[in-house]
C-alpha cells in the first residue's frame, strides 16, 4: 500500500480509503467489522464517515455507521492503527440533522467522540 502525508500534519494514510456509508442500512454491523479487518489488513488506515451514514439518509439511522467503527475500535484494539475522516452535513430537507451554522458544527465535532466509543482525536 502507498501513504501520503495528510496536508501539513504528520499523519500517513492510505492512498485508499474505505467508505463506510452503507454500515448499519445495507450492511451489518458484522459485515462492516468484517470489512474493517479486511482493509486494515491490506494496509489500508484511512477510513471515512459522516455523521449522516448510513445511506440513504434517514432519521432512524442516522449515526450507525459512526456507532458500528466505535464496536469495531472497542472490540479489536486497532483505534491508534487508523486515520478516521469524517464530516457534518448540511440540513435539507433532512430535519434530523443539525445543519451547518458554526456552533452546530462545532457540537457534532464535541460529540462524535461519543459515538465512536470515546476513541477518537479530532483532527481540526
Amino acid at each position: 500500500m502507498e501513504y501520503r502525508k495528510l496536508g501539513n500534519t504528520d499523519l500517513d494514510v492510505s492512498l485508499i480509503c474505505l467508505g463506510t456509508m452503507t454500515w448499519g442500512q445495507q450492511n451489518t454491523e458484522a459485515e462492516g467489522h468484517e470489512q474493517m479487518d479486511y482493509a486494515l489488513d491490506r494496509g489500508i488506515n484511512f477510513f471515512d464517515t459522516a455523521e449522516m451514514y448510513s445511506i440513504p439518509p434517514m432519521a432512524e439511522t442516522q449515526g450507525s455507521t459512526e456507532k458500528i467503527i466505535g464496536t469495531w475500535f472497542k472490540k479489536s484494539g486497532n483505534r491508534e492503527k487508523v486515520i478516521l475522516a469524517s464530516k457534518v452535513a448540511g440540513r435539507g430537507r433532512m430535519d434530523w440533522i443539525r445543519g451547518t451554522k458554526q456552533s452546530w458544527i462545532e457540537k457534532n465535532r464535541k460529540s462524535g467522540g461519543r459515538k465512536f466509543e470515546k476513541t477518537t482525536n479530532k483532527i481540526t
